[in-house]
């Protein structure tokens, strides 16, 4: 049977590193945990667990310090968890099975990765797959009858295993810093961090966080050479600020710059909000409509749920308006109201797509 060191790395997790132990700690053979500077019993627990517990002083860096905690390991594969992951009874023996049978030419295992929507700052989808379970060693093999050749792609193996996410609250602040660090030292950022953090910030960054962040991507807004990619999610950004903080000018400026070359459901959202807080119910319905039929690039829910319920929204304040004037038509009204319980109803079905679902993002 194959065996497991399990790596984690902890910091102040004394509520809940024990409800993670509990579900997967019998399913290792090896279990290694790096704090990296609790101030809490988090260690105290671990010890229960465990006795290969290490000290790994914080660097605000995240692979430095996976890095560590692999290079303790000594079993054939490495599972790697966090201290807010659990896996329920189902999952369990799925994990078991999984263990039983693993074929030794697979080096890394992906499991479904689910966060609950009120945790979800960065995924689109309902599950993800994820990379879990590493083969410790790796194993250099020639590939190809003729011209034969090193196979340097790895062998991943999508199982079935679901791991559910259950964070105590939002990591957005930590993770906002380690972002604008990571640009001032380096001064860029990779393709794959930047949009991380465009999704980041444009879901769950507040104003304060936005005004930080802004130098990032003013720089995109001022690089003639940009790619696309990069112009669409600062611009995203850029409109959400001057919305929020009632910059008309600029917000015209971006946005409809945006909506012109860079259409899609964030921007169309946002001048939704704008017009729906200036009272004018009539461009808010359009402009929500818009982005229901467009896709998102940095929060699906944009295109989705909240743009209709924000059309819906826009109907009902345009059907009070019209019922303030003493003459109004009540045929019109009436099928505002409508129109605008048909919205909620799709608001209300609309579901995040899987990860075997397509969509844009």
């Amino acid at each position: 049977m194959t065996t497991i060191s399990l790596c984690m790395i902890v910091k102040n997790e004394e509520d809940i590193l024990a409800r993670c132990l509990d579900s997967i700690a019998d399913l290792m053979d090896e279990i290694i945990i790096v704090d990296t500077g609790s101030t809490d019993a988090t260690k105290e627990i671990a010890a229960r667990y465990t006795d290969k517990i290490f000290d790994f002083e914080w660097t605000y860096d995240f692979a430095e310090a996976r890095n560590y905690s692999f290079s303790k390991a000594t079993m054939e594969y490495i599972y790697c968890a966090d201290a807010d992951e659990v896996l329920n009874d189902f999952n369990r023996e799925k994990f078991k099975t999984l263990k039983a049978a693993m074929l030794p030419e697979v080096e890394i295992v992906q499991m479904k990765y689910i966060t609950p929507d009120k945790y979800n700052t960065v995924m689109n989808i309902r599950d993800e797959y994820r990379p879990k379970l590493y083969k410790r060693e790796r194993k250099f093999t020639w590939i190809d009858p003729i011209h034969e050749t090193i196979r340097l792609k790895p062998v991943v193996f999508n199982s079935e295993i679901e791991i559910l996410h259950m964070p105590r609250a939002l990591h957005s602040k930590r993770d906002f810093k380690i972002f604008i660090d990571t640009f001032e030292k380096e001064g860029e950022l990779s393709t794959k961090l930047y949009n991380m953090f465009a999704k980041e910030l444009y879901i769950s960054g507040t104003v304060e966080d936005l005004e930080q962040s802004l130098p990032i991507f003013e720089r995109t807004l001022n690089d003639e050479d940009a790619p696309v990619e990069r112009l669409e999610q600062a611009f995203c950004i850029y409109s959400r600020w001057a919305r929020q903080t009632g910059r008309d000018f600029e917000f015209a400026k971006y946005a409809l710059r945006a909506a012109v070359h860079f259409p899609c459901a964030e921007i169309f959202f946002e001048l939704g909000n704008y017009f729906f807080d200036k009272k004018e119910a009539v461009e808010a319905a359009h402009w929500f409509e818009q982005a229901s039929s467009i896709p998102a690039i940095l929060d699906v829910h944009t295109g989705g749920d909240k743009a209709l319920y924000g059309a819906a929204e826009s109907l009902n304040m345009l059907a009070k308006q019209i019922k303030a004037d003493p003459d109004y038509d009540r045929a019109y009204q009436a099928s505002l109201v409508n129109s605008a319980r048909r919205y909620e109803a799709k608001a209300k079905s609309w579901r995040m797509p899987s990860e075997n679902e397509h969509h844009e993002l």
